[in-house]
């Protein structure tokens, strides 16, 4: 379905019912179509999960890519009519993610992050990243090596070629700069979140390795890590079971909470 916000036609995907929303956001290698073990099985737990394609991505629109993509997602809520909702980003849409909880706190009623750098800014952690990724080098890799884990990659074969099929065509145009956040996200800024907070990586993941997510666990108040085992930079696709639990049994618990 298309969503008409301004400047764009958003692609999407609804599972609907009367259920609390859950937006998904994908990532840079990503589209709506990444989403495929966890629409269904969010739907299953009772939720109105809602997908959809960023610009640049997918089947969505637009005429230009200069909109912060936390706007976008604005946009599409008042669209639908969403006053609040779960929202889950993975790797740059746990960017978007990050964004959004900034500017529109009250319309966050849990916030799931799983292996994403944060777009944060601090000088010491841009450094701390070119460390871990230095370029060209890295950048040079495949994405399926830069983003899925030698395990997966070693035992699934299928789920590889799946995954570098479904990466290509979720490019609608080549190399993209990516807009501005609306916010200059640093660790002190994410101090302020005070939605229920999931942080989720790979123990093998090569952006946000486990000592990475510990920097986020620190100064977001009252905010849950968990470490996926066998697991690189796609944990939603590389591990979906235990994904999906983890997620579902975040939501649960925070629904328990006064």
């Amino acid at each position: 379905m298309f969503a008409d916000i301004p400047g764009a036609r958003i692609w999407y995907e609804d599972t609907g019912g009367d259920g609390v929303p859950i937006v998904l956001l994908h990532a840079s290698t990503g589209s709506v179509a990444m989403w495929k073990h966890q629409l269904p099985a969010f739907a299953a737990a009772g939720y109105r999960c809602i997908a959809y394609d960023r610009r640049g991505h997918g089947r969505t629109e637009c005429d230009a890519f200069d909109v912060p993509p936390s706007e976008d997602l604005r946009g599409l809520a008042d669209r639908l009519g969403l006053a609040a909702f779960h929202l889950l980003g993975t790797a740059a849409g746990g960017i978007v993610a990050f964004d959004f909880v900034l500017s529109h706190a009250g319309r966050v009623r849990t916030l799931t992050v799983a292996n994403s750098i944060g777009g944060v800014q601090d000088a010491d952690y841009l450094a701390l990243q070119r460390r871990l990724r230095p370029s060209p080098e890295f950048d040079a890799l495949p994405p399926e090596v830069r983003e899925l884990g030698p395990a997966y990659r070693a035992a699934d074969p299928a789920g590889t070629q799946r995954w570098i099929d479904l990466e290509h065509a979720s490019r609608t145009t080549e190399e993209i700069k990516r807009p501005a956040s609306r916010n200059r996200v640093t660790f002190e800024s994410l101090e302020g979140i005070r939605a229920p907070t999931l942080l989720i990586t790979g123990d093998a993941d090569l952006y946000t390795p486990p000592p990475v997510l510990e920097l986020f666990r620190q100064r977001i108040r009252g905010a849950q890590s968990v470490v996926l085992p066998n697991c690189g930079h796609s944990a939603y696709w590389e591990q979906p079971e235990l994904f999906n639990r983890t997620v579902l049994d975040f939501l649960s618990g925070a629904a328990r909470s006064p």
